[in-house]
Formats: structure tokens, sequence, C-alpha cells
């Protein structure tokens, strides 16, 4: 669920950004700010160190281990950050969310983009729906691997045309490369999960029309190193881990309201992102939360900011996607923010400035996701 006042089924749910943008507030933001930019020279070298045989130096560029990539959902781009300086090493996409052009060179309202082989990046085009201020209303139904220079490699979807038949997609939220190559697709609006093959087959898909395997609007699907898919069955309210038969093996859906993303760690717990509840749990085999962490709590954040991304990086940090604080941040394990990229509760697309991100990893770290093959294509 991407938009502010619809899902992507075009149900309302009204939600109101709080914009407080008082003098006292800004002067408080730009301290918290400086505060922030000191924090992450320490704990983004920590980062980086773990995932990267040294840290980034400021002129660190493309496809570096340690950068952060972004779903800037509105602002209709994807941007890879230096963490250090924060400047944006590459981008794609039109950085304009009154613009509707899917097609080459850009993408539509994503929320996904995953760095696979060869600095390829697998993006979303999950396009923006009406009613979400500050954007215009278009369709975009792709997923499209793009290389370095910009250029479309790979594609399955048709800009501006919606379907559930060969080539067509409805509201693509999530899509990863397995280690086979294939390309699984969490396909909300169709309400299944769908594996393509690099020509464009679908070679397995779940997606029960009823009984208790029924998906509402799922939002993502990884696959598991069991084999099996674990799925976050967003409006069903409920995290699912399935068999490639289908038939459910785990599920956990206490208290949660809107699942908007799931990752198994590896020592089998689970890390979700409860985004109507403005937090992040993580849970164990046994379903006993064991962490726990609410993005609502910030200096000027948004009341109700949905957040859309969580991961648990190797370090034991976890970064998160603040979806309507339009902030990506990264806390430590003891619950403090030690990194952000965004400014709380304020929408832009200048320096250190989102429109409600949807998604924030960083690149060459894959703990708890699926690892893509190092090559994108066999």
């Amino acid at each position: 669920m991407s938009a502010s006042c619809q899902d992507h089924l075009g149900n309302t749910t009204t939600k109101k950004r709080d914009f407080r943008k008082t003098e006292l507030a800004t002067i408080t933001m730009i301290a918290i700010g400086s505060l922030l930019v000191l924090s992450a020279f320490m704990a983004l070298s920590v980062t980086v160190s773990a995932t990267a045989a040294s840290s980034p130096s400021s002129s660190q560029g493309f496809n570096q281990p340690g950068n952060v990539l972004i779903t800037d959902q509105f602002n209709n781009r994807v941007i890879e950050v230096n963490p250090l300086t924060k400047d944006i090493v590459w981008s794609f996409g039109s950085s304009n969310p009154n613009l509707c052009n899917p097609g080459p060179n850009s993408v539509i309202g994503s929320n996904d983009a995953e760095r696979v082989g060869n600095g390829i990046t697998l993006i979303s085009g999950t396009g923006i729906p009406a009613g979400v201020p500050g954007t215009k209303a278009c369709v975009d139904n792709r997923v499209i691997a793009v290389d370095q220079a910009g250029n479309i490699v790979w594609q399955y979807g048709q800009a501006g045309k919606t379907g559930s038949g060969p080539d067509l997609l409805n509201t693509p939220v999530f899509a990863i490369q397995l280690p086979n190559h294939d390309i699984l697709i969490t396909d909300q609006g169709n309400n299944r999960i769908i594996e393509v093959n690099l020509q464009k087959q679908i070679v397995w898909s779940y997606g029960p029309k009823s009984g208790p395997g029924a998906l509402n609007s799922p939002n993502s699907a990884e696959l598991l190193p069991n084999g099996h898919i674990l799925i976050a069955d967003e409006n069903n309210n409920r995290v699912i881990e399935i068999t490639r038969s289908g038939q459910i093996v785990w599920e956990y859906s206490q208290g949660l309201n809107t699942a908007a993303f799931a990752s198994r760690l590896p020592n089998g717990d689970t890390l979700i992102v409860d985004s109507g509840h403005s937090r992040v749990i993580v849970v164990t085999p046994a379903k006993q939360i064991v962490f726990q962490y609410f993005t609502n709590t910030s200096p000027n954040s948004n009341t109700s900011p949905d957040p859309s991304n969580a991961v648990r990086l190797s370090n034991g940090d976890t970064m998160i996607a603040d979806q309507f604080n339009s902030r990506v941040i990264l806390i430590n394990p003891q619950k403090q923010i030690v990194w952000q990229y965004g400014m709380t509760n304020v929408t832009g697309h200048g320096f250190d400035q989102l429109f409600d991100p949807y998604t924030g990893f960083v690149i060459g770290d894959y703990t708890g996701q699926t690892i893509p093959p190092t090559n994108f294509f066999p």
C-alpha cells in the first residue's frame, strides 16, 4: 500500500500528513539533522565495514557496498546514496511527482528496487493511484531491470496496461531475482505471487481465489533457504510461510494491522513491518515478540507514518523506510537512530529530501533477504 489516501486497489483510507512547519520545528529539525549526520559517520562506517573490504570515501561511486538504495516513491525515482556524504551517486526516473511517463528512462511510484548482479537494479513500477496530494495519478505496471546507464535490459509487464494475462501485471509492488535467475513478483492487484523466467514465462504462481490461503493485497515475497516462500499478506494482516505446493506451514497475525514486509533472519526469527501500527517487530518461530520499534515517536513525526519496509543488517542495525515521514532511518540494537536520509515529515526532491520512500537497502548486505545470482543473465 503506497498511497496516503488510498491503497493500490482504490480503497479509501484517509491519511493526513502532519505538516508542522513552524519556525521552532525547523530549528529543531536542523539541530537533530546535524546530530544525525555526525552519527552517520560513526554508525554507517561500521555497517559498511561489515559488507565491504574497506570503508567508503567521500568519492564513493556507483554500486559500492555500503551505499543505500532507496525507492523515492512519489518522486518517481530510485536513488543510490553515499551514506557518508548523502550525495546521490546514481538515480533512475524523473524526480517529478506530477509527470506521468511510464516507459524508457522512467518509473512511476516505485515500491521496490533491488540491486542484483552486474550492477543491475530490479525495479517495480507500482504506479500512483488517484488522491495522493502533490502527485499525478498514473499507471505503470512493469517490473524492469535497469543497467547503470539507465537502459532497460529486461521487462515484464507493459507500461500503462493492467491485466493478469501473459506479460501483464496489476500493481506490482515487490520483485526479487532468485538464485535460478527467475524473477519472483508480488503482483498485488491480482492477489498473486508469480515466478517468471527471463523468457517471460510464468513457471510458478500462488494466489488461491478462496479459502485460508487466499491473499489480500500481498506486499512482499521472499524465498527462504528451505525453498518455502515468505509472504507479507498485507490486507489480511498476516505473514505466511508456504511450501511450493501452496501449503501454509507457518503464520503470524497476532496484533498486526497492514503487514507490509517480512523477512526471515539467520537465527530463524521473522522481521515484520506492522505498518498500520507504525512499528517494526521481530518474532520467534514460537511467535514471541523479541524486538519492537515504533517510528512515530521522533520529534515532528507524522502520527501515522506507515513504515513500509525494514531490513536487519549484518551488524545488527535495522534500516527502515519510514514512508509518510519521508525518511529512511538506521537504528542500532539499542533503538537509537544513528543515520537518516530525508527530513522527518517534510517532502521534497532536493538534497537530503524524499517523498514517501518505500524501501531502503544497503548494497551488498542481504541479511534475511533472497541473495541474487552474481550475474543477472545466465
